[in-house]
């Protein structure tokens, strides 16, 4: 199958990331992967760009990690998409199917609560999948359940406990969402990492959600085993 990774983040955009974009899209090529979608950190998150700048600006420096992952992916044959990780009290979003021209043109979205953002970016045709949603450290005071403003769940995600996961593939199932899956990644020294798996080739972002939604996909997941040598497991079990 044609895998995809969803859910990565550059260290050119996002602080948290210890991973260059075209290091990033070198990592994925030599794990044979199709393609990645790169969803940095947006302004109300864990965000290299700076506040004080005008608007466009900003919207420039955030795309630069993905610009960065696109140029290589394109030199080895890699398909690199955009998107981005939204932010609210620790909850966050994965917004897909828009562009740097939908952000240049909706200044201070990144100030909008969940709810509004999500009603734009569905007005304008974007997909939104809720990340991790049973997360439970760091800044998030509760977990934040949004079942009418999500088109998605990540019921995988390849950085968090498998009873996070299961409990994600619980709240999907009883709302009827999409069941999305993504790593994570903020580095290429990592012990795991899931895709999502296709028996075609998408040309855009658009088509990995049409699989989606028609339930025409499947996760993959992977394993860093001994000597750094990856394989494929049926599900995550902690160490």
């Amino acid at each position: 199958m044609f895998k995809y990774e969803m859910h990565c983040h550059t260290q050119e955009t996002s602080k948290c990331s210890r991973i260059a974009g075209a290091d990033l899209i070198d990592f994925y090529h030599s794990l044979g992967y199709t393609g990645v979608v790169i969803t940095d950190h947006f302004f109300n998150g864990n965000t290299t760009v700076p506040a004080e700048l005008p608007w466009a600006e900003r919207v420039e420096l955030f795309a630069e990690g993905y610009r960065a992952a696109k140029r290589r992916g394109d030199e080895i044959g890699v398909d690199v998409f955009f998107g981005w990780e939204f932010a609210e009290k620790g909850s966050h979003f994965l917004t897909y199917g828009l562009g740097v021209d939908w952000l240049c043109a909706n200044e201070d979205c990144d100030k909008l609560s969940t709810n509004e953002y999500c009603d734009r970016v569905h007005a304008s045709g974007g997909f939104i999948v809720q990340a991790h949603p049973f997360r439970t450290p760091g800044k998030r005071d509760m977990i934040r359940l949004l079942p009418h403003k999500v088109d998605a769940v990540e019921i995988v995600n390849a950085s968090r406990m498998s009873f996070e996961n299961q409990m994600a593939a619980l709240y999907a199932a009883q709302y009827s969402l999409c069941r999305f899956c993504g790593s994570d990644t903020h580095s290429n020294v990592i012990p795991r990492l899931a895709a999502i798996g296709m028996e075609m080739r998408a040309a855009s972002a658009a088509d990995i959600l049409a699989a989606v939604i028609r339930g025409e996909c499947a996760p993959i997941l992977l394993a860093r085993g001994e000597a750094g040598v990856w394989y494929e497991v049926n599900e995550f079990t902690e160490e």
